[in-house]
């Protein structure tokens, strides 16, 4: 029988940087959870690979690219390796502060839901070049396809292992991914995170 709990896919590209301090935090955080950290480097060209290798362990994984193949098909090959109950998505930019991680579990596990995604809502990005095109884009991908969430670019959200394993995501369809799960039937939610 599965034991872990959590599986958190991270994919990351030329994130060299913010490697070292995102793995402390995920170990600080996840201490208390039975889990593993899946990172999928998608062809970087600085040091994020060798970073990434200096920080893995038992609790670890890293996929390697050997090419940019874009965010999709990254996390398209960590959903497949993760090995969770549950599995969370999140960028590996330091956006997404795992802090969320253990409340957000804890969440969807205690409203059987089986997609809980996040809701940036003290967004650093700026406004005319970040806000109002998410802003717009998030307004049509509510009205064409009748999902009602409120942040469709936020990349941290929690799901179950079975339905995110069935999303079928390809292309660019990360970024529609409760728009996919809402295809499968799946019950959803949305929480605000830090951001």
């Amino acid at each position: 029988m599965n034991s872990i709990r959590l599986s958190v896919v991270i994919c990351v590209y030329n994130e060299a940087e913010n490697i070292e301090p995102l793995i402390s935090k995920l170990r600080s955080v996840l201490r208390e959870i039975d889990s593993e950290i899946i990172f999928v480097d998608d062809g970087s060209t600085d040091s994020t690979l060798e970073k990434l290798k200096q920080g893995a362990g038992p609790d670890i994984t890293v996929v390697e690219f050997r090419r940019n193949f874009g965010q999709s098909a990254a996390l398209a090959a960590g959903i497949e390796y993760a090995s969770g109950k549950w599995i969370a998505t999140m960028d590996g930019d330091l956006q997404n502060d795992p802090e969320d991680l253990p409340r957000m579990l804890e969440f969807a596990e205690s409203r059987s839901l089986d997609l809980l995604a996040g809701v940036r809502t003290q967004r650093k990005d700026g406004f005319i070049l970040r806000k109002i095109p998410s802003r717009i884009a998030n307004f049509l991908i509510r009205n064409a396809s009748g999902v009602h969430l409120h942040d469709y670019g936020c990349t941290l959200k929690v799901m179950r292992s079975e339905l995110a394993k069935n999303l079928g995501i390809y292309g660019e369809l990360h970024r529609f991914i409760p728009v996919l799960a809402d295809l499968e039937g799946a019950r959803m939610d949305e929480t605000s995170v830090q951001h």
